[in-house]
């Protein structure tokens, strides 16, 4: 018996060790933001052994977070092993920059544009042409998606809406799409919350919707589109009628309500369905 355990254990670790995927963590300096920005980078099996071109994924954290949260608390790269591992999505590099901190009085967050804080101006001005020339990267809309959760989830919509011919799919988990509570009259405008909020509501993706015109909605048709949140998230409602408008609109996309709330739980369960669903939206 324990010569059968011993044999087993020796049988997971050469399967485990046999996928030579890595987290890379690597950064870059803004002349925008006047910030240096750390990022991880997922590397999948045998991208040390060729020169072969991949697909990627942009994958956003929430507020109160960074660029480590899908590694350590949602533990993207054994999700990301065992889907390419199975054929349920295709090896692709997976990228995690940062759009924030802990301290959101304090510390500015969000992927807008803010006064002082021109995020979106640094993603795609600096941000990803700097990876996409370091890392071996398919650098066209049909091989480049975008995902994410809450802050996250509100800001890859956004993205999609304002640059849609950059991404082929849009996947968005718990995702905060408007502010449609703010005072202005109470608020502290010295604090960072307030801004970041401020940015939601000025890029309400509800709004951005509801007032495309025929061209605008066109272009969002050009992008495969999932929206996905938990029964229990206070964020709900605001998916739910997101989704709504994208319908009135006739632009198809998948909608899941599941079993959960806003948590990692939830978020490492969305990745599963999230990554198959980027890999089929790849250009053939």
């Amino acid at each position: 018996m324990k010569k059968i355990f011993l044999s087993l254990i020796m049988l997971l670790g050469i399967g485990v060790s046999a996928f030579a995927s890595k987290i890379v963590t690597d950064s870059i300096y803004s002349k925008t933001l006047n910030f240096t920005h750390k990022y991880n980078v997922y590397l999948p099996d045998g991208y040390d052994k060729g020169d072969q071109k991949y697909p990627v994924v942009y994958l956003f954290h929430g507020m109160y977070g960074g660029y480590s949260d899908w590694v350590k608390m949602g533990n993207m790269k054994l999700v990301a092993d065992e889907l390419i591992a199975s054929g349920e999505a295709c090896p692709m590099i997976i990228v995690m920059p940062n759009a924030g901190d802990w301290d959101i009085y304090k510390v500015q967050n969000g992927y807008f544009n803010i006064p002082g804080w021109n995020y979106e101006d640094f993603f795609f001005n600096e941000f990803m042409p700097e990876v996409e020339s370091k890392y071996r990267i398919q650098a066209d809309k049909g091989h480049r998606s975008v995902m994410g959760l809450s802050m996250g989830g509100g800001g890859c919509v956004v993205y999609c809406q304002k640059h849609p011919d950059m991404f082929s799919s849009c996947y968005a988990m718990s995702a905060w799409l408007d502010t449609k509570q703010l005072n202005d009259e109470k608020a502290d405008k010295g604090d960072m919350l307030y801004t970041l909020n401020r940015s939601v509501r000025q890029n309400s993706a509800l709004d951005f919707v509801e007032n495309a015109d025929e061209a605008t909605v066109n272009k969002l048709k050009s992008i495969k589109w999932f929206i996905d949140c938990g029964d229990e998230d206070s964020l709900l409602d605001q998916n739910v009628i997101f989704y709504q408008k994208m319908r009135a609109k006739k632009i198809k996309a998948e909608f899941r309500v599941r079993n959960s709330g806003h948590n990692w739980e939830y978020w490492h369960t969305a990745l599963k369905i999230a990554l198959p669903f980027a890999s089929r939206s790849f250009a053939k």
